[in-house]
């Protein structure tokens, strides 16, 4: 039984049907009942309801469990305490291989979302449990471009000078579906999963505008603006802890860029990783 957190989410959609194409069977937390529901229609039949940071929800989720996926929920202001719970709750339970999904230089402390990822990597390399942490770039996300299909706009909140790598999800998931089908071999690692090229915001928008193959605006938003679509029809005033989050990447991705080397997710994957232009032509090609 591999236990999923987190599992209605960008990376939770995604791997899980990689691991019941695999033969594995899958166990799903989600927080709301509604998640719940769009879990058990695509087919999960094991779902547990709640918030892990509850220790009698974390020891019901990890109840039978061999492998546990943790996916730290960037924006929920209790993320810290959900890893710990997970961890404690995976310890008691005799859980054989815990994979967290950290960040890529979560000693990065001057954002927020490393900073609590941190703490639960240290609380995990102290749990005694055989782990391995994996260390996504940005994420190449459909959110980020929803505005250019709108609107002709790519928007970014913080300088557009400065560099950063990314990283396709779908690779992200390919490796998580490695590392919890071949176990043992990756017992006590630590990957970094930086896919190619250190682009600005400049260069981004250049990309897809060669993509689409007629102009897009490249524009700077503020956190506030682009938390907003985040949180949907959320009270703003509610989500001062994702605005924090957003306003530590604003500050720390307008003073320095955010880059990495993409060896390694090469040699995870087997393949070269997917390119940013070769990202947007799929979603221009889904959006059509």
């Amino acid at each position: 039984m591999i236990v999923v957190t987190a599992a209605n989410g960008n990376q939770g959609r995604l791997l899980i049907p990689k691991l019941t194409e695999a033969r594995l069977p899958v166990r799903a937390c989600v927080r709301s009942a509604a998640s719940a529901d769009r879990l058990l229609a695509l087919g999960v039949p094991d779902v547990v309801v709640g918030d892990v940071s509850d220790p009698a929800v974390a020891e019901r989720a990890m109840h039978g469990a061999q492998q546990v996926y943790h996916i730290g929920p960037t924006l929920h202001p209790r993320e810290r305490e959900m890893g710990f719970a997970v961890v404690d709750a995976a310890r008691q339970a005799g859980v054989r291989h815990f994979v967290f999904s950290s960040v890529l230089h979560a000693i990065t402390t001057d954002l927020v979302q490393h900073e609590l990822k941190r703490d639960v990597e240290e609380h995990l390399l102290s749990s005694g449990l055989e782990f391995t942490i994996l260390q996504p770039a940005n994420y190449m996300l459909p959110l980020k471009l929803e505005p250019v299909f709108a609107r002709g706009v790519f928007e970014l909140s913080w300088s557009l000078e400065r560099r950063q790598s990314m990283v396709d999800l779908g690779d992200v998931t390919d490796v998580a579906r490695t590392v919890l089908v071949e176990g043992e071999r990756h017992f006590g690692a630590t990957y970094e999963l930086v896919g190619p090229g250190r682009y600005t915001g400049h260069e981004l928008g250049a990309i897809i505008s060669r993509v689409l193959d007629r102009p897009v605006e490249v524009r700077r938003i503020d956190a506030g603006t682009y938390l907003k679509a985040w949180i949907g029809d959320q009270d703003p005033a509610r989500c001062t802890h994702q605005l924090r989050v957003l306003r530590s990447i604003t500050e720390r991705y307008s003073s320095h860029d955010f880059v990495g080397n993409p060896n390694v997710l090469t040699w995870l994957l087997g393949r070269p990783p997917t390119t940013f232009e070769a990202y947007v032509r799929q979603q221009a090609n889904g959006a059509a």
